[in-house]
């Protein structure tokens, strides 16, 4: 019968699930679906209800970041959610959202086994040039070092590649966070988010890459804390802060005729995006295909036109030689199949 998969991809208002029959290599959705305004007493009733009256043999949870000691998958203990809590430092969008998914969840299946499924994963073996930041070497013992996020995501595209799969193959996960990965053989070698998930490419309302000479001027210049700069990089910059109207992309396409900072946003996104990718090409010595993934890269082809002009000198133009392609990540189902296969590892390590 395979085991029964819960995996749980949560935001801070609304969560995407997934349930999956789980048995060896195969994994077949039994329900799923994204909830808006989520709130965790209706919630997980209204998942109890689709699963029929069964109860998940576990439960897996996206995770953004772990810090530096979590990168594989692991079941959720006091000393993992002790250790998830000091990662928030890293992620302090996700990981409290997070948390309090985790809370919920083994409020209402306090029996089941939960698991952390890092997103961070897919990039631990980033090679020292990628990996290293340019700030005093002791700062590395505290965990300052490029991390990269997504890895969910690529991870559930290289395995839906599978036999297509080239050696040298970027990928453009664009979305409201939007970052650029190069893979080489399946594995990550470079990514433009960093430390955190503000770095890289620039987003809805993350700022992405600045000048940090930047922070300085506005704490020394402004008065800005800590508290009020991170207000302003995650929530109050990128599509959002250039527009002066909206993060979303859909909507700057909609007012871009009559307003020119709508424009003028996408246009940056598009040109930092291309900028990426390009760096990723160097990063793996060329390129065997492009892949577009997340909402944005998916489903706003003017976006991936945009782009791919950019990039025409490098064979990524619509009559270029590098291929590209469109593909869906399903990060759902990659956090049921890791999920399944930490159990049953564990439970076979127990016999």
């Amino acid at each position: 019968m395979g085991a029964l998969i819960l995996a749980l991809n949560g935001g801070s208002s609304s969560l995407k699930y997934g349930a999956f029959a789980v048995h060896g290599d195969r994994c077949e959705a039994v329900a799923g679906d994204t909830v808006a305004d989520w709130d965790h007493a209706d919630g997980f009733a209204a998942i109890a209800a689709k699963l029929d009256g069964k109860t998940p043999d576990a439960i897996g949870h996206r995770i953004v970041h772990g810090g530096p000691d979590l990168c594989d998958p692991v079941v959720i203990d006091a000393d993992v959610t002790r250790r998830l809590e000091a990662a928030c430092a890293f992620a302090p969008l996700h990981g409290p959202a997070a948390l309090s998914l985790i809370a919920a969840a083994q409020r209402h299946f306090p029996d089941v086994p939960q698991v952390a499924c890092f997103d961070t994963g897919f990039h631990r073996d980033l090679p020292p040039v990628a990996a290293v930041l340019p700030v005093p070497k002791a700062l590395r013992g505290e965990g300052v070092r490029r991390y990269g996020f997504h890895g969910l995501s690529c991870r559930s595209i290289v395995r839906q590649l599978g036999g297509d799969l080239p050696d040298r193959i970027v990928i453009a996960h664009l979305g409201s966070g939007a970052s650029v990965t190069a893979v080489r053989a399946g594995r990550s070698v470079d990514t433009s988010m960093g430390l955190t998930p503000t770095g890289g490419v620039v987003m809805a309302t993350r700022s992405g890459d600045i000048d940090p000479g930047l922070l300085l001027f506005l704490l020394r210049e402004r008065g800005m804390t800590a508290a009020t700069l991170e207000e302003l990089v995650d929530k109050r910059s990128g599509l959002l802060g250039i527009s002066d109207r909206s993060g979303d992309m859909k909507a700057l396409r909609q007012t871009q005729d009559e307003a020119p900072d709508a424009r003028l946003a996408i246009h940056i996104f598009c040109r930092s995006v291309a900028k990426q990718i390009a760096a990723m090409i160097v990063s793996l010595g060329g390129i065997d295909l492009l892949v577009f993934s997340g909402g944005i890269g998916e489903h706003d082809p003017a976006t991936r036109d945009a782009i791919r002009a950019d990039l025409a000198w490098a064979g990524v133009g619509a009559d270029g030689s590098v291929p590209v392609r469109v593909c869906a990540p399903d990060e759902e189902e990659q956090i049921a199949r890791d999920t399944a296969a930490l159990i049953v590892a564990t439970r076979q390590g127990s016999r």
